[in-house]
């Protein structure tokens, strides 16, 4: 029997887990994550420790931000992270961004595709999109990069502005990231369009699921 209205559907349990950081030698202070109001956390999201989410940020299911060895994470106004997204950082490892040090810093406007791999110490500018199983380790990606699926940059390089990252490509020297040219139209299209669709919703599935849960994230 399909599921149809008037049928009996399985029970829907709208739940994800926000928490302090257990202590360790390495990260002893726990921290509680900052979450805005109109941020919203997908169903089994998973974060932990000192993680700012500002305003209108989606985090999609199954995302990992786990600020429990390096730390802290800030996530910008307007991003998203979609399905499967790993946010990690070493210890002691920092990026710094007006004056403040992060283990992971990540600006207003920034799309991670799903499945890709953000580790710390790195930083990621606005407006940037990161490729489907895209992985960036100690790095830093200026505003308006492009990275394309399963790509890597790592090695501490700094990707200038508007630089296009190919499928598949290794970026880890100076020279390689040097020699990056600016994305196409059609990529920077592609983005913004990402962007645009994942702009909407967080305001339309805080509607769907209703804003009445309890701190534990159970729907009530």
């Amino acid at each position: 029997m399909w599921n149809e209205p008037g049928n009996q559907w399985p029970m829907n349990i709208y739940s994800y887990y926000v928490g302090y950081n257990p202590p360790t030698s390495v990260n002893p202070y726990p921290r509680f994550p900052r979450i805005h109001n109109n941020a919203f956390l997908s169903p089994f999201t998973y974060i932990v420790g000192d993680v700012t989410v500002q305003n209108n940020t989606y985090v999609g299911p199954f995302v990992s931000i786990r600020a429990d060895e390096g730390t802290p994470f800030y996530i910008g106004s307007n991003s998203n992270l979609q399905d499967g997204v790993i946010l990690h950082g070493l210890k002691n490892k920092y990026v710094e961004k007006d004056n403040k040090w992060y283990s992971v810093y990540i600006g207003n406007g920034v799309s991670c595709a799903h499945g890709s791999l953000i580790h710390g110490p790195c930083q990621v500018g606005d407006n940037v999109f990161i490729g489907f199983k895209a992985i960036v380790y100690n790095a830093r990606i200026l505003e308006g990069c492009f990275i394309s699926s399963c790509a890597v940059v790592t090695n501490g390089v700094e990707l200038k502005p508007n630089s296009f990252v190919p499928p598949g490509a290794n970026i880890d020297t100076h020279e390689k990231a040097d020699r990056l040219l600016p994305a196409p139209k059609s990529e920077e299209e592609f983005a913004m369009e990402v962007q645009r669709v994942n702009q909407e919703f967080p305001a339309a599935y805080s509607l769907y699921f209703g804003k009445n849960k309890c701190t534990c994230g159970l729907s009530c």
